[in-house]
């Protein structure tokens, strides 16, 4: 098998195993096995997977919260709780997201991973609105750190030609585990209740956890980033992924290695790139975490019947895993940008249709597969233009800025989508506002400065 890598006109020929091997296999004379970047890629799916139920199934839950009697929670209180599990994302995902950058992606995986199965399962246990809340929170840490890990060790892992595909295809976990919260809710919720709902989230700790601690290694990109060059490499040619020519510092002008990541990211030409990732991020949010936990509430007030609201939600999920293949595939071609900014334009005008209530159901189920890849679809293609936009050794940290501010979009669209459900407004308007989201990433997308290759 030719395991070589190429470089800028040359090839380079794999070199001797060295005694420390952070893939784990032994050195010496033993012949370099080649292993494929697809596993560990599947591992980050598999993390997104229940990071997305964990999220997704409150929405699910909201009708059952709303008719849990001894609590007796209003709209407002019930948007309030669900956002306290954002509130903590944006936390954790700067946080976590920075640290990345500083001690590896492995570590904080596994500890993201594990932090937030564990309060899943606390939540689940809430005696008390107060405790549910506080339990919402904390996990919300521990959500945080999980994607733009996960994205920057898909990134990491991917061919050049490949990254938009490779993490749209990960991260599409996200939609999966949207589908398995929507299709659980149909067939559990009635027999297990919110509870158990919440307490299905505590699984990776049992399953997914295991396989991160024994089969992930370390990134290449963060070992080189951190002047590992010797293991970088030796990873590189174990997992068939090109070892760059020059070092990120040649690269990329923009970046001074002196400088810490963040640093990095608010000075000269990456300022504005920043703030209008941000701005793209909050919108984006703000779609797939608002319509996720109110789209059920808000066809029910438009009189679907509770089923029909559920199976909306999964229609939402399922359009938004087959549209952001195909869109994914077409920005490794194009580039993200046109593909992203599609993207937003389809969720915004499918979302003012919605509104109109004139469209049969079958148009119905059509829209909202529409707003589904228009939604999460937009986000992911967002994700996945910051992940190819930035350097290696900011990578992490910029994903996690993004998306940490993002869920500023996510807290207003989860609390304020209480505040408008309490409102009675007309159908037509609930679905204008969230449109305007739509409008808002569609601009920033197109604005963000053409300075990269």
């Amino acid at each position: 098998m030719n395991i070589s890598s190429t470089t800028t006109g040359t090839r380079q020929r794999p070199t001797e195993p060295s005694s420390h091997d952070p893939s784990g296999q032994s050195g010496g004379t033993t012949a370099l096995r080649r292993k494929s970047p697809a596993f560990v890629i599947f591992l980050c799916f598999v993390s997104i997977v229940f990071d997305g139920y964990d999220l997704v199934v409150y929405g699910t839950i909201v009708p059952a919260l709303l008719n849990y009697e001894a609590w007796g929670l209003t709209p407002v209180e019930t948007g309030a709780y669900g956002s306290y599990a954002l509130a903590g994302m944006f936390i954790g995902a700067i946080l976590v997201g920075y640290l990345t950058d500083i001690v590896g992606r492995r570590k904080i995986l596994l500890y993201s991973v594990a932090a937030f199965s564990i309060l899943m399962l606390a939540t689940s246990l809430a005696p008390s609105p107060l405790w549910f809340g506080v339990f919402r929170f904390l996990a919300g840490l521990g959500l945080g750190g999980v994607i733009p890990t996960a994205i920057a060790v898909t990134v990491e892992f991917s061919r050049p030609e490949r990254r938009n595909f490779n993490n749209a295809a990960m991260f599409s976990g996200y939609a999966v585990g949207g589908i398995l919260a929507a299709l659980l809710a149909m067939l559990l919720l009635d027999l297990i209740g919110f509870r158990g709902m919440l307490a299905i989230g505590a699984l990776p700790i049992v399953t997914v956890l295991p396989l991160i601690y024994l089969f992930m290694p370390e990134s290449p990109a963060f070992l080189r980033a951190r002047g590992r060059t010797e293991e970088a490499d030796h990873l590189s040619n174990t997992y068939g992924l090109q070892i760059p020519a020059r070092t990120t510092g040649e690269e990329d002008p923009g970046v001074d290695k002196q400088k810490s990541p963040i640093a990095t990211m608010l000075g000269g030409r990456l300022l504005a790139a920043t703030i209008l990732f941000c701005l793209a991020g909050v919108a984006g949010q703000t779609l797939v975490y608002g319509l996720n936990t109110w789209m059920p509430q808000l066809l029910i007030m438009a009189d679907y019947s509770m089923t029909s609201s559920l199976s909306f939600l999964l229609t939402t999920n399922i359009g938004a895993v087959a549209g952001v293949l195909v869109s994914s595939k077409l920005a490794d071609r194009f580039g993200p940008r046109p593909m992203t900014a599609f993207s937003f334009i389809a969720s915004g005008t499918a979302l003012v249709l919605m509104g109109t209530g004139v469209f049969p159901m079958w148009a119905m189920y059509v829209l909202v597969a529409i707003v589904g890849f228009g939604s999460i679809g937009a986000q992911i293609l967002v994700n996945g233009f910051v992940a190819t936009f930035f350097s290696d050794s900011v990578r992490a940290t910029a994903l996690g800025v993004t998306l940490g501010v993002g869920r500023l979009g996510a807290v207003l669209a989860i609390a304020g989508g209480g505040v408008l459900i309490a409102a009675a407004l007309p159908t037509m308007i609930n679905f204008s506002i969230w449109s305007a989201a739509a409008l808002i990433g569609l601009v920033a997308v197109l604005l963000v400065p053409r300075t990269r290759k």
